[in-house]
Protein backbone atom coordinates (compact mmCIF):
# COMPACT_ATOMS: atom_id res chain seq x y z
CA UNK A 1 0.00 0.00 0.00
CA UNK A 2 1.58 3.37 -0.99
CA UNK A 3 2.42 5.98 1.64
CA UNK A 4 -0.04 8.57 2.13
CA UNK A 5 2.35 12.07 1.56
CA UNK A 6 1.16 16.02 3.75
CA UNK A 7 -1.79 14.55 5.64
CA UNK A 8 -0.88 14.55 9.28
CA UNK A 9 -3.41 11.05 10.24
CA UNK A 10 -3.07 10.72 13.64
CA UNK A 11 -0.82 7.66 15.37
CA UNK A 12 -2.83 4.55 16.37
CA UNK A 13 -0.89 2.92 18.83
CA UNK A 14 -2.24 -0.93 19.15
CA UNK A 15 -2.18 -2.32 22.50
CA UNK A 16 -3.37 -5.60 22.09
CA UNK A 17 -2.14 -8.50 23.18
CA UNK A 18 -1.27 -9.70 19.68
CA UNK A 19 0.08 -6.57 19.33
CA UNK A 20 3.08 -7.79 22.07
CA UNK A 21 6.50 -9.17 20.32
CA UNK A 22 7.88 -11.14 22.63
CA UNK A 23 11.49 -12.04 22.35
CA UNK A 24 14.04 -12.80 25.09
CA UNK A 25 14.07 -9.45 26.68
CA UNK A 26 10.52 -9.60 27.59
CA UNK A 27 9.12 -13.10 27.45
CA UNK A 28 9.65 -13.33 31.55
CA UNK A 29 7.51 -10.03 31.79
CA UNK A 30 4.93 -11.28 29.23
CA UNK A 31 4.64 -14.54 30.92
CA UNK A 32 4.09 -13.14 34.12
CA UNK A 33 1.32 -10.81 32.77
CA UNK A 34 -0.52 -13.42 30.95
CA UNK A 35 -0.21 -15.62 34.14
CA UNK A 36 -1.54 -12.88 36.25
CA UNK A 37 -4.06 -15.10 38.41
CA UNK A 38 -1.20 -16.79 39.76
CA UNK A 39 0.68 -13.85 41.18
CA UNK A 40 2.07 -14.30 45.15
CA UNK A 41 0.14 -11.77 46.72
CA UNK A 42 -1.86 -10.95 44.14
CA UNK A 43 0.44 -8.03 43.11
CA UNK A 44 3.28 -7.26 41.12
CA UNK A 45 5.96 -4.71 40.14
CA UNK A 46 6.62 -4.26 36.40
CA UNK A 47 9.76 -2.79 35.38
CA UNK A 48 12.28 -1.36 32.84
CA UNK A 49 13.13 1.44 30.65
CA UNK A 50 10.98 3.87 28.84
CA UNK A 51 9.54 2.54 26.08
CA UNK A 52 10.36 -0.88 26.98
CA UNK A 53 6.87 -1.85 26.49
CA UNK A 54 4.99 -1.09 30.05
CA UNK A 55 2.34 0.38 29.33
CA UNK A 56 1.72 -1.76 26.52
CA UNK A 57 1.55 -5.01 28.87
CA UNK A 58 -0.21 -2.68 31.64
CA UNK A 59 -3.00 -2.13 28.87
CA UNK A 60 -3.16 -5.88 28.17
CA UNK A 61 -3.04 -6.95 31.69
CA UNK A 62 -6.29 -4.33 32.46
CA UNK A 63 -8.08 -5.67 29.22
CA UNK A 64 -7.53 -9.40 30.78
CA UNK A 65 -8.31 -8.96 34.20
CA UNK A 66 -11.27 -5.77 33.86
CA UNK A 67 -8.90 -3.54 35.41
CA UNK A 68 -8.53 0.26 35.52
CA UNK A 69 -5.33 2.14 34.99
CA UNK A 70 -4.59 5.24 36.90
CA UNK A 71 -1.18 7.42 36.90
CA UNK A 72 0.17 6.99 40.21
CA UNK A 73 0.18 11.16 40.28
CA UNK A 74 -3.32 11.12 39.95
CA UNK A 75 -3.65 9.56 42.97
CA UNK A 76 -4.05 11.86 45.71
CA UNK A 77 -7.07 13.62 43.92
CA UNK A 78 -8.60 9.87 43.12
CA UNK A 79 -11.20 8.57 44.90
CA UNK A 80 -9.92 5.08 46.17
CA UNK A 81 -12.80 3.66 47.87
CA UNK A 82 -14.39 2.92 44.07
CA UNK A 83 -10.59 2.64 42.52
CA UNK A 84 -10.72 -0.12 44.55
CA UNK A 85 -14.02 -1.69 43.22
CA UNK A 86 -11.33 -3.29 40.61
CA UNK A 87 -8.31 -4.92 39.92
CA UNK A 88 -6.07 -1.61 39.31
CA UNK A 89 -3.18 -1.17 37.54
CA UNK A 90 -0.96 2.08 38.85
CA UNK A 91 1.51 3.80 36.38
CA UNK A 92 4.61 5.21 36.98
CA UNK A 93 5.16 4.81 40.38
CA UNK A 94 8.82 6.10 40.88
CA UNK A 95 7.09 9.79 40.20
CA UNK A 96 5.20 10.63 43.59
CA UNK A 97 8.00 9.57 45.31
CA UNK A 98 7.97 12.16 48.48
CA UNK A 99 4.76 13.20 47.65
CA UNK A 100 3.25 12.18 50.81
CA UNK A 101 -1.00 12.66 49.38
CA UNK A 102 0.10 10.44 46.57
CA UNK A 103 1.76 7.72 48.74
CA UNK A 104 -0.74 7.84 51.18
CA UNK A 105 -3.39 7.08 48.48
CA UNK A 106 -1.21 4.23 47.01
CA UNK A 107 -0.61 2.52 50.66
CA UNK A 108 -4.76 2.56 50.99
CA UNK A 109 -5.48 1.78 47.74
CA UNK A 110 -2.92 -1.29 48.05
CA UNK A 111 -4.66 -2.29 50.81
CA UNK A 112 -8.24 -1.75 49.80
CA UNK A 113 -7.74 -3.55 46.67
CA UNK A 114 -6.36 -7.18 47.93
CA UNK A 115 -8.83 -7.06 50.88
CA UNK A 116 -11.82 -7.09 48.30
CA UNK A 117 -10.27 -9.68 46.52
CA UNK A 118 -8.46 -8.18 43.17
CA UNK A 119 -5.41 -7.62 41.80
CA UNK A 120 -2.84 -4.87 41.47
CA UNK A 121 -0.01 -4.05 39.07
CA UNK A 122 2.74 -1.27 39.97
CA UNK A 123 5.32 -0.09 37.19
CA UNK A 124 8.25 1.79 37.13
CA UNK A 125 11.53 2.54 35.37
CA UNK A 126 14.05 0.99 38.17
CA UNK A 127 13.52 -1.76 40.33
CA UNK A 128 11.72 -1.62 43.52
CA UNK A 129 14.09 -1.21 45.35
CA UNK A 130 14.90 2.03 43.34
CA UNK A 131 11.66 3.66 43.48
CA UNK A 132 12.75 5.57 46.55
CA UNK A 133 9.18 6.00 48.76
CA UNK A 134 8.94 7.58 51.55
CA UNK A 135 6.25 6.08 53.42
CA UNK A 136 7.68 3.28 55.25
CA UNK A 137 4.33 0.90 55.29
CA UNK A 138 4.16 1.37 51.82
CA UNK A 139 7.54 1.13 51.29
CA UNK A 140 7.59 -2.77 52.58
CA UNK A 141 3.89 -3.72 50.89
CA UNK A 142 5.76 -2.83 47.34
CA UNK A 143 8.53 -4.77 48.51
CA UNK A 144 7.22 -8.17 49.19
CA UNK A 145 5.72 -7.79 45.31
CA UNK A 146 6.36 -10.10 42.68
CA UNK A 147 8.40 -8.54 40.37
CA UNK A 148 8.92 -8.61 36.48
CA UNK A 149 11.67 -7.05 34.29
CA UNK A 150 11.52 -5.84 30.94
CA UNK A 151 15.06 -5.86 29.51
CA UNK A 152 16.64 -3.81 26.89
CA UNK A 153 16.04 -4.85 23.55
CA UNK A 154 18.26 -7.48 21.52
CA UNK A 155 18.30 -7.25 17.59
CA UNK A 156 15.07 -8.96 17.48
CA UNK A 157 12.99 -7.04 19.62
CA UNK A 158 14.33 -3.63 18.44
CA UNK A 159 13.35 -4.46 14.74
CA UNK A 160 10.15 -5.32 15.75
CA UNK A 161 9.43 -2.31 17.74
CA UNK A 162 10.80 -0.04 15.25
CA UNK A 163 7.89 -1.99 12.55
CA UNK A 164 5.30 -1.61 14.92
CA UNK A 165 6.33 2.26 15.46
CA UNK A 166 6.28 3.08 12.35
CA UNK A 167 2.97 0.90 11.27
CA UNK A 168 1.25 2.62 14.27
CA UNK A 169 2.20 5.91 11.65
CA UNK A 170 0.78 4.31 8.87
CA UNK A 171 4.57 3.96 7.50
CA UNK A 172 5.35 0.65 6.21
CA UNK A 173 9.07 0.61 5.00
CA UNK A 174 10.77 -2.03 3.72
CA UNK A 175 13.13 -4.44 6.74
CA UNK A 176 16.04 -2.66 4.57
CA UNK A 177 15.26 0.22 5.38
CA UNK A 178 14.39 -0.55 9.32
CA UNK A 179 18.41 -2.47 9.51
CA UNK A 180 19.99 0.27 8.26
CA UNK A 181 18.49 2.68 10.52
CA UNK A 182 19.26 0.38 13.74
CA UNK A 183 22.88 0.17 12.88
CA UNK A 184 22.85 4.10 13.18
CA UNK A 185 20.43 5.21 16.19
CA UNK A 186 21.23 4.53 19.88
CA UNK A 187 20.29 1.49 21.00
CA UNK A 188 17.28 1.81 23.24
CA UNK A 189 13.50 1.78 22.74
CA UNK A 190 13.17 5.85 23.56
CA UNK A 191 15.11 6.42 20.34
CA UNK A 192 13.18 4.61 18.51
CA UNK A 193 10.15 6.29 19.52
CA UNK A 194 12.21 9.40 18.96
CA UNK A 195 13.60 8.37 15.68
CA UNK A 196 10.40 7.44 14.24
CA UNK A 197 8.72 10.65 15.22
CA UNK A 198 11.25 12.71 13.43
CA UNK A 199 10.81 9.84 10.16
CA UNK A 200 7.15 10.60 10.12
CA UNK A 201 7.31 14.66 10.34
CA UNK A 202 10.00 14.80 7.58
CA UNK A 203 8.40 12.92 5.37
CA UNK A 204 5.15 15.22 5.80
CA UNK A 205 6.94 18.25 5.99
CA UNK A 206 8.69 16.87 2.59
CA UNK A 207 5.88 15.45 1.03
CA UNK A 208 8.28 12.63 0.71
CA UNK A 209 7.81 8.83 0.95
CA UNK A 210 10.07 7.23 3.78
CA UNK A 211 13.22 6.30 1.74
CA UNK A 212 16.55 5.68 2.88
CA UNK A 213 17.92 8.79 1.81
CA UNK A 214 15.53 10.80 3.91
CA UNK A 215 16.23 9.05 6.90
CA UNK A 216 19.51 9.62 6.08
CA UNK A 217 18.92 13.41 6.01
CA UNK A 218 17.04 12.79 9.60
CA UNK A 219 19.69 10.94 10.93
CA UNK A 220 21.91 13.22 10.09
CA UNK A 221 20.17 16.29 11.48
CA UNK A 222 19.85 14.49 14.43
CA UNK A 223 23.80 14.05 14.77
Amino acid sequence: MAQQLGLALPSRTALGRDDFFVAPSNAIAAAMIDGWQGWAGRKLALTGPAGSGKTHLTHVWAAMAGAQIINAADLATADIPQLAQTSVAVEDVPAIAGNAAAETALFHLHNLVLAEGHSLLMTGTPPVAGWNLSLPDLTSRLGAAGAAALDAPDDMLLTAVMAKLLADRQLTPKLELITYLLLRMDRSFAAAGALVAALDAASLAQKKPLTRALAAQVLDNRA
